[in-house]
């Protein structure tokens, strides 16, 4: 962006909750509404609880299980079905802003739906005994009618035996509208460019999961009722947020998983800039996505093989350590080793037999 927009970053670190993390969980319903819908991010199991990296002092999916036991945070199929969970209050909102309608059920879903609905709540194995149809016909057919929020996965714990619910009977106060989508979803690209505080179209695209041109027709509404404004530049800002104060952004170095909220609205750029293979997470420097974790995960240990980022030469040296010491709190020995940083060779590379847990 540059140097004439670090008030514009500033503001993002503050709603992102960078600049000040959380110290204690008051607060955090608050913040986690603010970047809804959360991931459990990738490669983790099921039953993993939301996260938000970088923006706690705090263990905060202890707190997201210890809310979802209550349904006070909510499991759903959002952003072209990736899974991620909701605020109970905005479920509403997001759930119509969300879903995508299942105009011609196929014969396993609609075996799988009758089933939920006369004999519900099942789990997938006594839903296999109900319709004698295989595992891999049952969880198709449950996960698209999840997005068409048809069914409803109760996930309150980690445990992999949940049940699965009639949506419209667990969650009457929803209330699903086709003719309130398009304000429902305007309002939902509205909500999310005040916590990026600027972005291009694009951007919201990737954060969405919706094409661009339906995300340009719904950002055109909100720009006719002056609530958001373009830029020259070609990206969208929020009509309070035009003139920001002229601050720096809050310095540091956090790692992002891939289905971050701030990560998934820069995919299509990240990957342009980085490539798209074997990326573990990436780097969030002074409030930019500057930085990139290369390696293949396994789930025996595995090397990361890279630590690339955006920086002058002199500053790359300069903040080495502190760039490794981020990365090395969630990739330490003796599961991992950092094999390079920015190209060069800075550990030895652990033979495959041990990389396989030989």
């Amino acid at each position: 962006m540059g140097a004439p927009d670090r008030g514009l970053l500033a503001l993002r670190s503050r709603r992102q909750g960078f600049a000040t993390p959380l110290p204690r969980v008051s607060g955090y319903e608050e913040l986690f509404r603010r970047l809804q819908p959360v991931s459990t991010g990738p490669y983790a199991r099921p039953g993993s609880p939301p996260h938000l990296p970088g923006r706690t002092r705090f263990d905060d999916r202890r707190a997201a299980d210890r809310l979802r036991a209550d349904r006070t945070l909510v499991k759903g199929r959002f952003q072209g079905g990736s899974i991620g969970y909701v605020h109970r209050a905005d479920l509403p909102l997001y759930a119509n802003a969300f879903a995508r309608p299942v105009a011609r059920p196929s014969a396993p879903q609609r075996r799988v739906l009758d089933a939920v609905c006369t004999g519900g709540p099942l789990t997938p194995r006594q839903l296999k005994e109900e319709t004698g149809l295989l595992n891999k016909q049952v969880m198709p057919a449950l996960h698209r009618l999840q997005q068409a929020f048809l069914v409803y996965e109760d996930q309150v714990d980690e445990s992999w035996e949940r049940a699965w619910y009639e949506f419209a009977v667990e969650w009457s106060e929803v209330g699903l509208d086709d003719s309130r989508r398009e304000a429902d979803a305007a309002t939902v690209l509205h909500r999310a460019l005040h916590a990026l505080v600027v972005a291009t179209t694009e951007q919201l695209s990737d954060w969405s999961g919706w094409p661009a041109p339906r995300v340009a027709k719904r950002l055109a509404r909100l720009e006719a009722e002056d609530a958001i404004r373009l830029r020259d530049d070609g990206h969208w800002v929020g009509t309070a947020d035009v003139d920001p104060a002229d601050e720096p952004p809050a310095e540091g170095v956090i790692m992002l998983h891939k289905q971050d909220f701030l990560v998934r609205a820069h995919a299509s750029g990240l990957r342009e800039r980085f490539g798209a293979e074997d990326v573990l997470q990436y780097l969030l420097i002074d409030g930019e996505l500057r930085g990139v974790v290369h390696g293949h995960w396994r789930f025996a240990p595995y090397d990361v093989d890279d630590v690339r980022v955006e920086l002058p030469a002199r500053e790359r040296a300069r903040r080495r350590d502190e760039i490794l010491a981020e990365v090395r709190a969630q990739y330490a020995p003796p599961r991992h080793e950092i094999v390079r940083y920015c190209g060069k060779t800075i550990a030895r590379r652990r033979r495959r037999a041990a990389e396989a847990g030989a």
